[in-house]
């Protein structure tokens, strides 16, 4: 009968480490499940204004599904900002031809563009000149530039604005002002503030 029981016994202490583990990591779920968690400061990512490329002597072109060109940018330097999916560039220059074939171009010491090319602001010696135009009805429409240290453009809106003294020539009339709107598309053109006009005697 001892021997039994100290055989039962036996067998029973080998197991014993095993069932004592077995507890031990039931208790430590137990323990995990129903603790109260720990709540972290939430920390937010700060997004940093800094480029994420640059491209050096550049140009880019945008096509039309006709294979048409509608715009072209070229710079120095350009280097894209993907906080605000912008691109800034030096020593821009900006080519665009309208629906109707019309070229308007731009240049500027620095530009800041969105990421399509459908709104370019700029800074700096900035030049806009929409061509010539020969409709085929109506009269030509005369060269028209637009000169100011800062224009605000959208090319294929063929808008452009400025909230700054802006030097508008239109063929061989030249108007100053202290802002202006034009709209192409419409053939509106505002000019506020104090305006001066020089015209030109028509031969």
């Amino acid at each position: 009968m001892m021997g039994g029981l100290r055989h039962a016994w036996d067998r029973l202490s080998l197991y014993l480490p095993v069932l004592l583990m077995g507890l031990l990591a039931l208790g430590t779920w137990w323990l995990v499940r129903n603790a109260p968690s720990v709540a972290l400061p939430r920390v937010d990512k700060v997004e940093r204004h800094e480029p994420d490329y640059l491209m050096k002597d550049f140009s880019v072109k945008s096509f039309a599904a006709d294979g048409r060109l509608q715009n072209e940018v070229r710079g120095t330097v350009a280097r894209h900002y993907p906080d605000t999916d912008t691109l800034e560039i030096d020593a821009v220059r900006l080519r665009s031809v309208t629906v109707a074939g019309d070229l308007i171009q731009g240049s500027a010491d620095h530009a800041l563009s969105n990421a399509d090319g459908t709104e370019v602001q700029l800074h700096g010696n900035a030049i806009v000149v929409r061509e010539a135009m020969q409709p085929t009805r109506g009269a030509a429409q005369p060269r028209l530039e637009f000169r100011g240290n800062f224009l605000h453009a959208w090319p294929q809106l063929e808008r452009v604005r400025s909230d700054q003294p802006v030097t508008l020539t239109r063929g061989n009339n030249r108007f100053t002002a202290d802002s202006m709107e034009y709209d192409n598309l419409e053939q509106v053109l505002q000019l506020r503030g104090r305006v001066r006009g020089e015209f030109s005697p028509v031969r």
